[in-house]
C-alpha cells in the first residue's frame, strides 16, 4: 500500500522529490494466458522496452487467476493492465481504471472466438448430442466466472438459451485455466472444455500431439479482444508516455520495428494495439445482461413478483454499467 500511495501522490510531489518519484515502479498486471509464469515470460521483452523508454522500473503483477488480478486492481496494486472484457468492465465501473487500447490479432482482427472442445473420439459429436442428454454424466472443465470465453460466452450462447446452468447440468465441473482444462479432456479427466482460439493456438504449440486428439464442437460469434486499462489519477505526462509507447509498439520502421514485432509475437495472437476507450466494453455488458436475464427467466422463483423484481434489477444494472462506460 505504501508503493500505491507513492504512485498516486507523484503528481503533487515537490520538486525536491523528483528523483524519488521517477524511481517509483509502474506496476503492470498480466491476465494469465496459460500459466502465470508463461504469461510473464511472454510479456517480459515488451515490458523491458517500456522500462527503458520510461527510465523507471516496470514491475509485473502476474497471477494465476482472474479473481487474483481483479483483487490486485481493486487494492490499487496495479497501474496498467491487460484484461479480458468482463474483468475490464469491473475495473472500469468499480476500480478506477480506463480503457486506452485494444489488442489487435496478428491477422488484423480485433476479436476472439470462444469454443467448446471434446476429444476427437468423444461420443459428443455436436451440441445436440451434448444438450439432449441431461444427467448423462458428462464432466465439464471451464474457467472462472470472470472469464468471457471460458465461462460467460458458453453460458450465454449455449446453456442459458436452453434453460440450463452448466453448474447443475453436468455431473461434475472443474475450474481451471484453459491449458489445464484442455489437458483434462485429452487425459479423459473431463468430457468437455471451454476455450478460445488464442489458447487453442498456444496449446497446439505446447502440446502438438495432444492437440491432435481434440475436436471443436462449437464456436461463438466474434468477441471483442482484450484491452489495456490504465489507472485514473496517473500524472498526465506519464500517462502520455505509456500510451504513446504501447500504441506505437511494433510500428517502427527498420530493425527496431522487426524486433518489436518479434516481441509482440511472443504473446499469443498479438499483432499490436489500437486506440480505444471504455465504449469497446459495451458488448460484454450486453452479453452479461443476456445471460442474467435468461437465467432469471428460466429460474425457479417463489412468486412471479420475485422474478419481475430480479428482471428489473438486471435492467437497472445494465443501464448503470453502460452509463459508466460513456465518455467522461
Amino acid at each position: 500500500m505504501i508503493a500505491a500511495a507513492a504512485l498516486l501522490c507523484v503528481g503533487s510531489a515537490a520538486a525536491g522529490n523528483k528523483e524519488a518519484s521517477q524511481a517509483t515502479p509502474i506496476r503492470f498486471g498480466i491476465l494469465p494466458i496459460g500459466s502465470a509464469a508463461e504469461s510473464l515470460e511472454q510479456w517480459r521483452p515488451l515490458l523491458d522496452d517500456l522500462q527503458k523508454r520510461l527510465g523507471r522500473p516496470v514491475t509485473t503483477v502476474s497471477v494465476g487467476s482472474y479473481a487474483s488480478l481483479s483483487n490486485a486492481i481493486g487494492a490499487q496494486r496495479v497501474d496498467i493492465a491487460f484484461l479480458s472484457g468482463k474483468l475490464a468492465v469491473e475495473a472500469v465501473t468499480h476500480q478506477h481504471m480506463q480503457v486506452f487500447a485494444q489488442f489487435v490479432r496478428n491477422d488484423g482482427a480485433k476479436g476472439n472466438v470462444a469454443m467448446l472442445v471434446v476429444r476427437s473420439d468423444s461420443a459428443i459429436r455436436n451440441l445436440d448430442d451434448l444438450l439432449a442428454t441431461p444427467g448423462s454424466g458428462w464432466r465439464y472443465a471451464r474457467s472462472e466466472h470472470l472469464s468471457v470465453t471460458g465461462y460467460t460466452a458458453p453460458e450465454a450462447y449455449v446453456f442459458a438459451p436452453h434453460g440450463l446452468n452448466s453448474d447443475t447440468f453436468f455431473n461434475s465441473v472443474r475450474v481451471g485455466d484453459h491449458q489445464s482444462n484442455l489437458l483434462a479432456v485429452v487425459n479423459r479427466e473431463a468430457d468437455l472444455a471451454s476455450s478460445n482460439n488464442p489458447d487453442m493456438d498456444l496449446f497446439r504449440r505446447n502440446f502438438p500431439h495432444e492437440a491432435e486428439q481434440l475436436r471443436v464442437i462449437w464456436r461463438s460469434p466474434l468477441i471483442p479482444s482484450g484491452v489495456l486499462v490504465i489507472r485514473d489519477g496517473m500524472p498526465g505526462s506519464l500517462r502520455r508516455k505509456l500510451t504513446t509507447f504501447l500504441l506505437g509498439y511494433g510500428k517502427a520502421r527498420g530493425e527496431d520495428g522487426v524486433r518489436e514485432k518479434a516481441n509482440l509475437a511472443r504473446i499469443p495472437d498479438l499483432g499490436g494495439f489500437a486506440p480505444e476507450d471504455n465504449r469497446v466494453l459495451e458488448p460484454f455488458v450486453d452479453m452479461q445482461y443476456t445471460l442474467l436475464r435468461q437465467q432469471a427467466e428460466h429460474g425457479q422463483w417463489v412468486t412471479p413478483q420475485a422474478r419481475q423484481a430480479r428482471l428489473a434489477q438486471i435492467e437497472q444494472d445494465r443501464r448503470h454499467a453502460l452509463q459508466l462506460l460513456s465518455p467522461r
